[in-house]
């Protein structure tokens, strides 16, 4: 079965900086995308940052220049470097990864969600 395990959240003053980390296991065949999703209270999830296999890394305008996705493929990792966060920041923070199964269909996963609070 396949899991994505995240780490890393909390809380932080704005200005500060937090790494999450997604680490993919089980039975793996490939990845076409690893991505970070997050949800604010009363609104929609909303695409961070993705990192595809193929392509460019892209990130939604609110985040480019403070937020640095990258993956260590040798351990089916993606990160999330955040910095100079703001209170706008404040989500729960969700990897996200397209995964090919042992049935050579992609197949879309979730991880749990971590808490990322950006307050004085």
């Amino acid at each position: 079965q396949v899991q994505l395990v995240e780490s890393g959240g909390g809380g932080v003053q704005p200005g500060g900086s937090l790494r999450l980390s997604c680490a993919a296991s089980g039975r793996i065949f490939g990845i076409y995308v690893m991505a970070w999703y997050r949800q604010a209270p009363g609104k929609q999830r909303e695409l961070v940052a993705a990192a595809p296999s193929r392509g460019n890394t892209n990130y939604a305008d609110s985040v480019k220049g403070r937020f640095t996705i990258s993956r260590d493929n040798a351990k089916n990792t993606v990160y999330l470097q955040m910095n100079s966060l703001k209170p706008d920041d404040t989500a729960v923070y969700y990897c996200n990864a397209e995964l090919l199964g042992s049935d050579h269909q992609y197949w879309t996963y979730w991880g749990q969600g971590t808490q990322v609070t950006v307050s004085s």
